[in-house]
Protein backbone atom coordinates (compact mmCIF):
# COMPACT_ATOMS: atom_id res chain seq x y z
CA UNK A 1 0.00 0.00 0.00
CA UNK A 2 1.22 3.48 -0.81
CA UNK A 3 2.32 5.82 1.95
CA UNK A 4 0.26 8.87 2.86
CA UNK A 5 2.74 11.07 0.99
CA UNK A 6 2.38 8.96 -2.15
CA UNK A 7 -1.39 9.02 -1.73
CA UNK A 8 -1.36 12.82 -1.53
CA UNK A 9 0.75 12.97 -4.71
CA UNK A 10 -1.76 10.67 -6.39
CA UNK A 11 -4.65 12.95 -5.43
CA UNK A 12 -2.70 16.03 -6.52
CA UNK A 13 -2.04 14.53 -9.96
CA UNK A 14 -5.68 13.44 -10.35
CA UNK A 15 -6.74 17.01 -9.57
CA UNK A 16 -4.20 18.45 -12.03
CA UNK A 17 -5.54 16.23 -14.78
CA UNK A 18 -9.14 17.10 -13.89
CA UNK A 19 -8.33 20.79 -14.10
CA UNK A 20 -6.54 20.36 -17.43
CA UNK A 21 -9.38 18.22 -18.81
CA UNK A 22 -11.88 20.92 -17.92
CA UNK A 23 -9.85 23.80 -19.34
CA UNK A 24 -7.98 22.51 -22.36
CA UNK A 25 -8.56 18.79 -22.76
CA UNK A 26 -6.26 15.82 -22.28
CA UNK A 27 -3.98 13.92 -24.62
CA UNK A 28 -4.57 10.21 -25.17
CA UNK A 29 -1.71 9.40 -22.79
CA UNK A 30 -3.14 11.67 -20.11
CA UNK A 31 -6.53 10.00 -20.45
CA UNK A 32 -4.86 6.62 -19.88
CA UNK A 33 -2.89 8.03 -16.94
CA UNK A 34 -6.07 9.50 -15.42
CA UNK A 35 -7.84 6.15 -15.67
CA UNK A 36 -4.90 4.38 -13.98
CA UNK A 37 -4.69 6.99 -11.22
CA UNK A 38 -8.41 6.74 -10.54
CA UNK A 39 -8.18 2.94 -10.27
CA UNK A 40 -5.27 3.23 -7.83
CA UNK A 41 -7.18 5.82 -5.80
CA UNK A 42 -10.30 3.65 -5.61
CA UNK A 43 -8.26 0.62 -4.58
CA UNK A 44 -6.63 2.56 -1.75
CA UNK A 45 -9.96 4.08 -0.68
CA UNK A 46 -11.67 0.68 -0.57
CA UNK A 47 -8.81 -0.87 1.42
CA UNK A 48 -8.99 1.94 3.97
CA UNK A 49 -12.75 1.78 4.23
CA UNK A 50 -12.71 -2.00 4.67
CA UNK A 51 -10.11 -1.66 7.41
CA UNK A 52 -12.25 0.93 9.23
CA UNK A 53 -15.31 -1.31 9.07
CA UNK A 54 -13.33 -4.29 10.31
CA UNK A 55 -12.05 -2.30 13.29
CA UNK A 56 -15.40 -0.86 14.36
CA UNK A 57 -17.38 -1.84 17.40
CA UNK A 58 -21.01 -0.79 17.69
CA UNK A 59 -22.82 -0.09 20.95
CA UNK A 60 -26.50 0.65 21.57
CA UNK A 61 -27.66 3.55 23.73
CA UNK A 62 -27.47 1.36 26.85
CA UNK A 63 -23.82 0.52 26.26
CA UNK A 64 -24.41 -3.04 25.08
CA UNK A 65 -22.21 -4.09 22.17
CA UNK A 66 -24.27 -4.80 19.05
CA UNK A 67 -21.46 -5.20 16.52
CA UNK A 68 -22.70 -7.38 13.64
CA UNK A 69 -21.57 -10.99 13.95
CA UNK A 70 -20.00 -10.89 10.50
CA UNK A 71 -17.70 -8.07 11.64
CA UNK A 72 -16.93 -9.87 14.91
CA UNK A 73 -15.96 -12.97 12.95
CA UNK A 74 -13.49 -10.99 10.81
CA UNK A 75 -12.08 -9.33 13.93
CA UNK A 76 -11.57 -12.70 15.62
CA UNK A 77 -9.87 -14.08 12.54
CA UNK A 78 -7.46 -11.11 12.54
CA UNK A 79 -6.79 -11.43 16.26
CA UNK A 80 -8.57 -8.19 17.11
CA UNK A 81 -11.07 -9.85 19.47
CA UNK A 82 -10.64 -12.44 22.14
CA UNK A 83 -14.29 -13.21 22.86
Amino acid sequence: MASDEEFQKLIKRINELAHKAKNEGLTDLEIIERKDLRQRYLKRFREGFKSQVEMMRVFDKNGKEVTPEKVKKVQRKKGLRDD
